[in-house]
């Protein structure tokens, strides 16, 4: 913004000790700060973690999302109704997403593909909508499809990269509540990551202030050295940058360092903000992300472990005495779908399956099922004549959910009695027509199904069948019309849970 001014305070403020709120608005911030016991390098130095992911979407830039909406609304740069855009790596996005949703603006977020599933997935769950542009565009290309969607349709841009109220919640909040937790305790090095720079700047004026012998440490990626290499980022007149910066790298730790330099940053840097630049390769992130969850309990993503490897290096020769807080930015959450989970197993591994092994493994007693009646199983005969195909299933089981997949694929009528649903619940109907099915079929799992009166199997049938080609000529010979252009895996509908199903290679 080219105009700024800090006279309005921030309306949503968390009110701790409080634990009720009229708004989840009012939950963001009073996050905790949180000592290392068993990972600082030096038993006469202590670190402090703050972790963000305590707030409402679990990262720090909830603070920023609130802060910059609140301030436009009471600058009046805002309309009711208005369609709030931001270019975000994710966390920006969905903070923004949850304030907008909570405020009532439609949000749209611009984000490069590159970023994880799980955050457009938020957004998106959010009731925002997500623009994915080219990953080999950069955050630069983000930002500027940014700009040409507001100008074009008339949104207004939070532009976090160069807003002061990025820089103006966290002078508020942030800064604060790390000096009112710290108490009497002196805090001698503040270690910060950047992406924005808002967290940096906002956070570090504060403690200039309040803290003036506080060493500030600004955090980047050792592949992406904007800060190191001493290259500037030229601005426009209203803080947008000019070009990429030169020595930008693609690098592991998402939502630190763009391919620019944002102009919140270099103000922090121009008003001695920044003590010293401190780097960090994405394997010691990952390293540390994953020692800090098991052995500290606290799950935090790539960016708090690049913060954390930072601290304990300049630990390791610190002076007795030296306090340490760290900015944990968001949780470990963030990043189930990149490279820091790549060695998580989602099967057993065999030091598990041997524990599982130890002890005899005795299903539960299964239901009692009515007894046979001839009007049940007349019932379930007349189903299965009247109409084509019918799956008799249960509401919520995601085998059934995978017959259903594979038939709409195919383009397949077909009726679905659910018999534990609430319509067959008086009585106990649908215990009395599971009873009939099972005295049909001779099975007991759901789906069921039939083609032309005649059962078939379930899912795991339905699936190899497809594959085999045994189940299109059922549906033919039934005189079904089907999808016979569908070339997909039949098995993609089965429980994802299942990504190791034996029956794929049947």
């Amino acid at each position: 913004m080219s105009s700024f001014t800090a006279s309005a305070e921030l309306v949503s403020r968390n009110p701790l000790p409080s634990l009720k709120h009229e708004s989840i608005l009012t939950t963001v911030g009073a996050t905790p700060l949180v000592k290392l016991n068993r990972l600082s390098p030096n038993p006469s130095v202590s670190i402090y973690t703050k972790i963000e992911a305590f707030n409402p979407m679990g990262s720090v830039k909830d603070r920023l999302a609130l802060g910059v909406i609140e301030w436009a609304e009471a600058h009046g740069k805002l309309s009711p109704g208005q369609t709030v855009i931001e270019a975000s790596s994710g966390n920006t996005g969905i903070g923004l997403a949850m304030v907008c949703a909570a405020k009532g603006y439609p949000y749209v977020c611009v984000m490069a593909e590159s970023f994880s599933i799980e955050r457009r997935k938020l957004m998106r769950f959010l009731g925002a909508k997500v623009i994915l542009t080219n990953p080999a565009h950069k955050g630069s290309g983000m930002v500027i499809k940014c700009n040409e969607l507001a100008e074009k349709h008339g949104w207004f841009n939070t532009d976090q990269f160069s807003n002061e109220a990025n820089a103006w919640v966290h002078a508020q909040t942030t800064g604060p509540e790390i000096i009112s937790a710290m108490g009497k305790t002196p805090l001698t090095d503040f270690f910060c990551a950047w992406g924005t720079g808002g967290t940096l700047k906002g956070t570090a004026s504060h403690l200039r202030k309040t803290s003036p012998d506080t060493k500030i440490h600004c955090c980047e990626p050792d592949n992406a050295p904007l800060l190191f290499s001493g290259t500037k980022t030229s601005y426009e007149a209203d803080g947008r940058f000019s070009e990429p910066h030169p020595v930008w790298r693609p690098h592991l730790l998402q939502g630190w360092a763009p391919d620019f330099i944002p102009k919140l940053l270099s103000e922090a840097i121009d008003a001695g903000y920044v003590d010293s630049v401190c780097h960090v390769g994405g394997d010691a992130a990952h390293d540390i992300a994953r020692a800090l969850a098991q052995k500290e309990g606290i799950f935090t993503g790539t960016s708090g472990g690049g913060v954390v490897s930072c601290a304990i290096e300049f630990a390791k020769t610190a002076p007795a005495g030296t306090n340490i807080v760290c900015i944990l930015a968001d949780t470990g959450e963030r990043y189930l779908s990149t490279p820091l989970f790549a060695d998580i197993p989602a099967d057993m591994t065999a030091e598990e399956k041997e524990i599982a092994a130890s002890t005899p493994s005795n299903p539960p007693p299964s239901i009692s099922l009515p007894p046979v009646t001839e009007d049940n199983v007349a019932f379930v005969n007349n189903m299965n004549k009247k109409h084509k195909v019918v799956v008799w299933s249960l509401e919520y089981c995601e085998f059934c959910w995978t017959i259903f997949g594979l038939f709409k694929a195919l383009n397949v009528p077909y009726e679905v009695v659910n018999v534990d649903s609430f319509q067959y619940a008086k009585d106990n109907q649908g215990n009395k027509y599971r009873s009939a099915l099972s005295s049909i079929t001779d099975c007991k799992t759901f789906p069921q199904c039939f083609i032309d009166g005649v059962f078939f199997g379930g899912a795991a049938d339905a699936c190899m069948k497809w594959k085999s080609k045994e189940l299109q000529p059922l549906l033919e010979a039934a005189g079904i019309e089907y999808n016979k252009d569908y070339d997909g895996d039949s098995f993609e509908f089965l429980p994802k849970w299942m990504s190791q199903n034996p029956l794929r290679s049947k």
